[in-house]
């Protein structure tokens, strides 16, 4: 029988799924971290920002959402509220259903995520050489890239019929528990660092955050150390995964891989001493034949 390993949480029957979603109570806290790193910015557009953060409420899970919960998710007034539903509504970004008096994603979304998607050739470069690393693992191997505070998945190679991460390209993992997000947080200036922590810091419940903390620190001196960071089933007690960072040959773009495999299969020793290094070399390698330009 295949087991399904959920996205996050306690570790579910066999039979069960689970599909990753913030908790309610931080959107609108994620949302203000998003505008407050925007600092005193004149060229930023709140208005543009909040009907992006409009169209972010949407979960993988879910076809429809109304005005209420727009509003709850992202702290917004509900006047303010309507006004955007109406706008992306005749943009074509979301669809109204007059039988549920809700909203759904629209057509005109696909005009942003596909091009993006289609021109990063990297992943054409990455996709064999993860099926191959997935395959020998027997474990999922994903590519990933910032987006906020969370890490979104662009490619996911399966490499096991007993072990599946429930997870799709376009579902978001946490920056702080997660191999990926650690491995992104490792690589960057200190500065840089320590301005998305103090972001997540506030958005993560208070009795949480020493261990966050502490499991942060720890992987940027595991990244230091081996060139990869670990996530020993912080984000999920039935996974332990290891990630590393790629950066653009400009500096301009960060992504990340990973490997994440059941925690009966994937001990610290193995993580360490073999996953770890053959996942940097794909890293190299995908480097190498891309020139670093993606």
């Amino acid at each position: 029988m295949k087991k399904t390993i959920p996205a996050a949480g306690k570790a579910l029957p066999l039979h069960a799924t689970r599909t990753t979603r913030p908790r309610a109570s931080r959107a609108p806290k994620v949302a203000k971290a998003r505008q407050a790193s925007a600092g005193n910015d004149r060229q930023f557009i709140t208005a543009l920002a909040r009907g992006l953060q409009v169209l972010r409420c949407f979960h993988a899970s879910e076809r429809y959402l109304g005005n209420l919960e727009f509003a709850a998710r992202t702290g917004l007034p509900k006047p303010t509220i309507s006004r955007l539903t109406h706008t992306l509504t005749g943009l074509g970004y979301l669809d109204y259903s007059p039988a549920f008096g809700k909203y759904s994603l629209g057509a005109a979304v696909l005009s942003l995520s596909y091009p993006y998607l289609a021109s990063l050739d990297v992943r054409d470069v990455a996709r064999p050489l993860m099926h191959e690393l997935a395959e020998y693992a027997q474990a999922t191997v994903s590519l990933g890239a910032r987006d906020g505070l969370h890490m979104i998945y662009l490619e996911i190679c399966q490499g096991s019929q007993m072990f599946r991460m429930h997870m799709a390209v376009g579902s978001r993992v946490p920056h702080g528990t997660t191999a990926m997000g650690r491995a992104y947080l490792a690589t960057l200036a200190q500065a840089q660092r320590a301005e998305i922590i103090e972001q997540y810091r506030e958005i993560t419940p208070k009795q949480e955050w020493p261990k966050v903390h502490a499991g942060i620190e720890q992987a940027i001196e595991d990244y230091a150390q081996y060139g990869f960071c670990l996530s020993l089933g912080e984000w999920n007690p039935d996974v332990w995964a290891v990630g590393t960072p790629m950066a653009s040959s400009d500096g301009s773009r960060i992504l990340a891989f990973n490997v994440s495999g059941p925690v009966f299969n994937m001990t610290r020793a193995r993580l360490i001493s073999d996953i770890g290094p053959r996942l940097c070399d794909l890293r190299d390698r995908v480097l190498s034949a891309t020139g670093g330009n993606f």
